[in-house]
């Protein structure tokens, strides 16, 4: 037991002490715990001892508790099995950062009140803006995550063109089936729900048509509309698919609309020349949503909005109020809470740069090559399983299935999944394209290596060989 709130050198270090050993363990044991743990979904009396009742229990006590009933149950995002949905990071030097960050408590909204840390994230911003391809002037925010990222493009988008009460019913966007939903619920929080929102068809890979946007564009136009805003993807949830982003550009420049880019996934795929071919035209959009726990593998709850223009943001986001005026002399660049609806944030920028300065970005850039390679070994090993690609996979997102050639596609390869789930060893997704089921692989966890991925294959042919090579031959 702690009387008060300040523990002793002595306690902190004792504290500490069973911290990293849990930590330690967990880690360690990683590589044999199972990816997913099916069922143990109901509550159990150990349950219970979540309940803030007012009793005091021993750091031990609740370090076991969560090794019962958080860490072995359920996915495991840390563990190299998770292929499902987008696997978020949690590389381990980010969780110094957020150890230091905690304990020092610096206010990392306003420069006054922390230079420093301002400076580190401003920093950090200032790397992103110049790798994506952005020249002088523009800005970003480090956020929560995608959702609150494109939350503040969008509404940024809203106030650069004007978009208010009177005309919002006329205002047009344009974006395809393959937006992430958290787009369609920021467009409702800004309040665009009444906008006419325009799918744009796709081609066979699921991406963004530009011939077809211009197209609808032009008609929405001469209908006496007001086109606004295009919202194209760098890496689709669905399918991992991005736009061609420089044809894109090249409508949205003539017909004067803003452009969004939602490269949450897919974005720092720019850091390998693969990537830098295939996000061509990235930097000429007004805004860019990016996920550092996806692509730079730090733990969830990293986002970052980029603004092509930096006074765009200010002119969204900007405020005043009294309480604030002492910081008005301090202003030598520009403050979080300037650039984002978020007053009250955290010292996230620690999590990003003690890892980009310990493991230099060409660790990074290594680590998104090896992805790449792992989900073109993956698709080269399912087809020779007979099974079939729901696309040509733009970065390490795939969707695929086994044709029966009959009515019970989509129960057999449910089947597959289940067999998936419950070995828990890998874990994969699925999704349901045109009102059809697939399969779906997702590789980006950092400690995702080929072991994992012979895992999944040796899953599938068992199930093949189980549920139909013996049956049909039987």
């Amino acid at each position: 037991m702690i009387y008060g709130l300040e523990p002793s050198k002595a306690e902190r270090q004792a504290l500490r002490k069973e911290l990293i050993e849990y930590t330690d363990d967990f880690l360690e044991a990683l590589s044999d715990e199972p990816a997913y743990v099916a069922g143990k979904y109901d509550k159990t009396a150990e349950d219970h001892q979540f309940e803030i009742d007012g009793d005091i229990k021993s750091f031990k006590e609740m370090l076991q508790l969560m090794v019962n009933r958080v860490d072995r149950t359920g996915l495991n995002p840390a563990s190299g099995g998770h292929l499902g949905y987008i696997p978020g990071g949690g590389i381990y030097t980010a969780a110094l950062g957020d150890y230091i960050a905690a304990v020092t408590n610096r206010y990392a909204g306003v420069f006054f009140a922390s230079p420093g840390a301002v400076r580190m994230e401003n920093a950090l911003i200032d790397w992103v803006g110049k790798t994506l391809g952005y020249q002088e002037g523009f800005g970003g925010n480090l956020t929560s995550g995608g959702s609150l990222a494109n939350l503040i493009g969008l509404f940024t988008a809203r106030i650069a063109k004007g978009i208010h009460s009177k005309n919002v019913t006329q205002a047009v966007i344009y974006t395809t089936t393959q937006s992430h939903h958290s787009i369609i619920k920021a467009l409702r929080v800004i309040g665009l729900e009444e906008c006419i929102l325009r799918y744009v068809d796709m081609d066979d890979n699921f991406r963004m048509d530009a011939s077809a946007l211009k197209y609808q564009i032009e008609s929405d136009a001469k209908a006496g509309l007001y086109p606004f805003l295009i919202i194209a993807n760098a890496g689709s949830t669905d399918v991992g698919a991005v736009d061609p982003l420089d044809a894109v550009a090249d409508v949205a420049a003539e017909m004067n609309l803003w452009l969004h880019v939602d490269a949450a996934y897919g974005g720092f795929f720019i850091l390998t020349t693969y990537g830098k071919q295939k996000l061509k035209g990235i930097e000429r959009a007004d805004s860019i949503v990016l996920d550092p726990h996806k692509g730079l593998f730090l733990p969830y709850g990293s986002g970052i909005i980029m603004v092509k223009d930096v006074h765009h943001l200010l002119e969204a986001n900007s405020y005043e109020a009294g309480y604030m005026q002492d910081t008005r002399d301090w202003h030598q660049e520009w403050s979080p809470t300037e650039l984002s609806p978020e007053m009250s944030r955290n010292f996230r920028g620690l999590r990003m740069w003690i890892p980009l300065k310990l493991h230099g970005v060409k660790a990074f850039e290594e680590a998104l090559n090896e992805k790449l390679d792992l989900l073109q070994y993956f698709c080269f090993k399912i087809k020779q399983m007979g099974f079939e690609l729901g696309n040509h996979p733009d970065l390490t997102v795939a969707i695929f299935r086994f044709n029966t050639g009959d009515e019970n596609r989509d129960a057999f390869n449910k089947k597959i999944l289940s067999q998936i789930h419950d070995d828990g060893r890998v874990f994969i997704s699925s999704t349901e394209i045109n009102h059809e089921f697939w399969l779906r692989i997702a590789v980006l966890s950092f400690r995702t290596q080929k072991k994992e991925i012979k895992i999944l294959l040796g899953i599938i042919k068992k199930s093949l060989d189980t549920f139909y090579y013996s049956k049909k031959h039987s």
